[in-house]
């Protein structure tokens, strides 16, 4: 090439980029066109290019939650263990929870700072809720409480444990530290039921059951059946020829131990104890099958027709009582843990009705303790009585002080003679100024302050 060719060359190439840069829609032309060709790609999209699948395929999957923090693959766990030396022992133990046997420590703290104890990500349970989605059935009919309350670690250690399943401690050990009463029970029963001595989960799921009530893997008598089969001759000569296959096992049988053979509850109704269950029930085989031969209170009085009798002939009646057909409302015909048959602890029992008084004392800060205890016949007659409320005594001042020795030093004066300021068919009593239920302040008296209750009579002290 001559030189004047070569500088005309050059001369071009300089001209060319000047036009490029003078005029910018020449040099967005490639960049337009390719944007005007992204709606046609969306409309109908190719497959992707082997480089954009590559990294897909061949970059491996991290958790979620350490790549929120940017940190080294696998530091996050090798960095703590630096500092928490304690836990390598940890890790040597027969039952490791996953997070930490993977080293993924931030699975569940945050390792700069936190709003929740111990650096969590979220509160207790929360933490937990995250991976483990199924422990509690979607529509439970029972949950245990300390999942309900998010508090897992009563009962699993959140690192380590040598107990399957993180537990604290072994199964049936555990659960007596919070059920103490039944645990001491089933161990001291003369005749003790298998599941129990093996450990509670035979029969019960320790997070929530959607089959049964109580935690129980399946509702009674379909638990029972799978290990007692009802058709055995010497079940049926127990049950005196009766069929029981669909009968509630619970109404007799103390199924967490008892003193009584047969595991029946330790207060037994005296038919059965002298296997006459055909007093109250149709016989074996009738037509009627295990028919009662009345209803509730009829079939009641054909024995207690004096008590029946009494309760009836009161001035106030309990409304279960006057009802005629409710005996079993309060009493099991069988066999219970309570004296007198009653179906359970006073204080639940008279609370599935009276659950305002119920209500009232657990708000209480001074605890009256007849109702506390559930005591409730202390100052309630069950049945009927002649006095207001069906209270032991008409005369209030003598019931309390029954436990209250007031009238041994100075009070208020109380009784007939003196008479109530604020309703003249009233006398001033202990009710007066208390409330034997409980209320929101000290000494169950209606107002926080005592001046606030003294001036309702003594208005001359009003400020």
């Amino acid at each position: 090439m001559t030189t004047r060719n070569a500088l005309l060359l050059i001369a071009a190439l300089i001209l060319g980029s000047n036009a490029r840069a003078a005029d910018p829609a020449k040099t967005d032309a490639p960049a337009r066109a390719k944007k005007s060709a992204a709606p046609a790609a969306k409309a109908a999209p190719a497959a992707p290019a082997a480089d954009d699948a590559a990294p897909a395929a061949t970059k491996p999957a991290a958790s979620a939650t350490p790549g929120v923090f940017k940190l080294k693959m696998g530091a996050s766990g090798a960095l703590c263990l630096e500092c928490h030396k304690d836990l390598a022992a940890t890790l040597k133990k027969s039952s490791v929870h996953t997070p930490v046997r993977q080293r993924e420590c931030v699975g569940c703290h945050s390792p700069h700072a936190s709003d929740h104890g111990k650096l969590l990500a979220a509160d207790g349970g929360a933490v937990c809720a995250r991976c483990h989605t199924k422990t509690v059935p979607a529509s439970a009919k029972s949950t245990h409480q300390p999942v309900a309350d998010g508090k897992c670690t009563a009962c699993h250690d959140p690192h380590a444990s040598e107990t399957k399943a993180n537990l604290l401690k072994p199964a049936r050990e555990l659960c007596a530290s919070c059920h103490g009463k039944i645990a001491d029970r089933s161990q001291n029963a003369k005749f003790r039921h298998r599941p129990v001595v093996d450990g509670c989960v035979g029969c019960h799921q320790p997070h929530g059951s959607a089959t049964g009530a109580k935690l129980l893997a399946k509702d009674v008598p379909g638990l029972c059946v799978d290990c007692h089969d009802t058709s055995r001759p010497v079940i049926m000569k127990k049950h005196e020829g009766y069929a029981v296959a669909k009968s509630r096992c619970t109404s007799c049988h103390d199924v967490h131990g008892s003193q009584v053979r047969g595991m029946l509850y330790d207060r037994v109704h005296a038919p059965v104890v002298r296997g006459m269950c055909n007093q109250c029930h149709e016989p074996p085989g009738s037509p009627a099958g295990f028919t009662p031969k009345a209803v509730g209170a009829a079939l009641c009085a054909k024995c207690h027709q004096s008590s029946v009798k009494a309760m009836t002939d009161k001035s106030r009646v309990h409304l279960p009582v006057e009802a005629g057909a409710a005996c079993l409302n309060c009493h099991n015909p069988h066999a219970a843990p309570q004296p007198k048959l009653v179906k359970a602890p006073m204080n639940q029992l008279c609370g599935s009705c009276h659950q305002d008084s119920v209500n009232r004392q657990a708000r209480s800060p001074t605890k009256h303790d007849p109702v506390r205890d559930g005591q409730c016949t202390a100052c309630h007659n069950p049945h009927s009585g002649d006095a207001p409320l069906m209270l032991t005594s008409a005369d209030q001042t003598e019931l309390c002080g029954t436990c209250h020795d007031y009238q041994k030093h100075s009070s208020h004066p109380v009784g007939a003679k003196y008479v109530d300021p604020r309703n003249k068919n009233l006398s001033v009593a202990c009710l007066s100024c208390h409330r034997a239920h409980g209320t929101e302040y000290k000494h169950m008296m209606p107002y926080a302050a005592t001046t606030d209750l003294c001036v309702k009579c003594h208005e001359q002290y009003k400020r």
